[in-house]
């Protein structure tokens, strides 16, 4: 089907075909044949999404290319999103708040038993690394995309996880393996293990419950703050503290391992451009990996998902430095928000993939088999103003929405469309924008035209900002790390005003209102200079005076916001 469109990445379904010529003999058994081999790829008849937005709909596709029926859930405000439309069928399990809907264990339960579905997807957030939600599954008999609940434990908590890590000879973070009891015990280990710290909920994750300290006074409070925030994130207010790695990049590796021991490292995604260790723009492969590294970080991957004999797709995350040395952040059981850019330079499918390792069958490839084709890069698009903290939140209706599917090599993965509404109950995510090149630069290009040409009205979005980084020229360099954002943008991002557009708009005022004059004192090294002009779009020609004299040729340059303007 080549690589066009939303389908970017997903490998196509097989279709078999038998052609007869003549034969009077033999159909029964030919036609038993396409009956086995049909069979073969067989998996669930009906399938429950324990999601929404985009990546239900992802899911759905894959679904729907396997000739899987469908079930989505949904909230009462929810009756009209998209993932409900396409799934086959579609319940309501709440109203609106989360823990009344997409976290009601029992009315998802009871949908289950309703609609007969046969296996349930969770998709990432929500109920995909909930180890009692997978055992209610199992006890009903109901399948469970994903690992088990043995995983699902020793991979969620991160005290436990980091053990298992170093048993299995993952490279891990210097720091305390236990519980930390108190703020005066954190200061104790902190002034063991050397500032600056990292202070951390032992479960959870998405940059909740952590602080960075740099000295005792910092440790008491981040203690404080940290363990209030996990306890009312997760319910689990345990802490543990580790060495903070200053100006790392996070990089991560996607595992795919199957029932029958077999697992394999899909290469790495580069993740290093964060806000509020929020991930922002992704791409794959890393800029800074050379084969040894990513070998390397792949095989210790690979060795911790055998550890606690891991099935389905999980991705192990990983802080680098800039010495190449790379550490054991966490390992999270489900699939990956980013998880697209993978697929486009793999050409796996890997919610395909997992359906079929949670069926029982083995992985089709070896790790021979895993290639780095092309680069591939992902923005995340969300209703967020970027000059606020880098993005919050933004709420309304989508007045008008077009994708830039037209672009080539463009997928978009979105669970919305024209007139959907950007609601205060969910993650403000409008879309994940992925492009595909044959190299790095290619992508990039095609991201920038993609950004220019998408068309999101009636919310605040941050596609402002992500363009902005995209043509940084750290960011083209690959010069970046986790503290991009801040160290690129210290007084926090206020977007590139061109005076020329403003300019422009004068001027078109002035065609519709007659001649206007304009008088601008500008400074050049030093001389402070009267730069006068009657705009007037009726005139063909611009008349400037600086300092009462007429210029034969001028230029406007700003040197840090990348554009030049000459008037001859």
């Amino acid at each position: 089907e080549g690589r066009k469109g939303r389908d970017l990445g997903i490998m196509p379904p097989l279709n078999i075909f038998l052609v007869f010529k003549n034969k009077q003999l033999g159909h029964f058994w030919e036609l038993r044949l396409v009956s086995l081999l049909f069979f073969s790829f067989q998996t669930f008849e009906k399938l429950l999404i324990a999601n929404r937005g985009e990546i239900a709909c992802r899911v759905i596709k894959t679904c729907k290319k396997m000739g899987i029926k469908t079930v989505a859930i949904h909230s009462d405000v929810d009756a009209n999103a998209v993932h409900v439309k396409m799934a086959d069928e579609a319940v309501c399990v709440g109203p609106a708040p989360t823990s009344k809907s997409y976290l009601n264990m029992d009315a998802i339960m009871e949908v289950i038993k309703e609609t007969r579905a046969q296996a349930v997807h969770p998709g990432y957030g929500f109920l995909s690394e909930n180890k009692e939600f997978a055992r209610r599954l199992a006890a009903e008999g109901v399948t469970f995309i994903g690992p088990d609940t043995h995983a699902i434990q020793a991979m969620g908590d991160k005290i436990e996880s980091k053990l298992l890590a170093k048993n299995a000879k993952v490279n891990t973070i210097p720091g305390f393996d236990g519980v930390v009891k108190d703020a005066d015990e954190a200061v104790r280990i902190a002034r063991e293990i050397g500032y600056p710290v990292m202070i951390k909920a032992s479960a959870g994750g998405g940059g909740k419950g952590m602080r960075i300290a740099w000295d005792d006074e910092e440790t008491r409070e981040g203690f404080r703050f940290s363990s209030q925030e996990a306890a009312s994130s997760f319910g689990d207010d345990r802490l543990l503290i580790e060495k903070f790695i200053d100006n790392p990049r996070h990089i991560e590796i996607q595992v795919l391992a199957d029932k029958h021991g077999n697992a394999l490292w899909l290469n790495e995604r580069e993740c290093s451009i964060q806000r509020r260790n929020q991930k922002v723009v992704e791409e794959a492969p890393s800029t800074f990996l050379d084969p040894e590294t990513r070998r390397a970080m792949g095989e210790q991957a690979v060795a911790l998902a055998k550890a606690v004999k891991y099935s389905s797709a999980g991705t192990v995350e990983f802080l680098v430095d800039s010495s190449k040395n790379f550490y054991f952040l966490e390992m999270n059981t489900r699939l990956q928000v980013e998880h697209p850019v993978t697929e486009c330079i793999t050409g796996l499918d890997l919610v395909q993939e997992m359906i079929r390792v949670a069926k029982g069958y083995p992985l089709r490839h070896k790790q021979a088999d895993i290639p780095i084709n092309g680069w591939a890069v992902e923005c995340r698009v969300y209703a967020e103003d970027p000059y606020k903290s880098f993005g919050l939140p933004s709420i309304g209706k989508l007045s008008q929405y077009q994708e830039p599917l037209h672009v080539p090599s463009v997928r978009v993965d979105s669970g919305i469309q024209q007139g959907s509404d950007i609601s205060i109950y969910y993650d403000p995510m409008i879309s994940k924008l992925i492009t595909y090149g044959s190299n790095r630069a290619e992508a990039l290009k095609r991201m920038e035209e993609a950004l220019d040409n998408y068309v999101i009205r009636g919310v605040t979005h941050n596609i402002s900002l992500l363009r902005e980084v995209i043509i940084h020229p750290r960011f083209v360099r690959g010069d970046i790390s986790t503290k991009f954002l801040p160290e690129v943008y210290p007084d926090g991002f206020k977007g590139l005003f061109l005076f020329g557009m403003l300019l422009t708009f004068l001027f078109f005022f002035s065609f519709l209102r007659g001649p206007c004059l304009v008088s601008q004192q500008v400074e050049v090294d030093g001389m402070k200079l009267n730069v006068t002009s009657e705009w007037n779009l009726a005139s063909p020609l611009l008349s400037v005076t600086i300092d009462g004299t007429q210029p034969e040729a001028f230029k406007c340059r700003n040197s840090t916001a990348m554009w030049d303007l000459s008037f001859p």
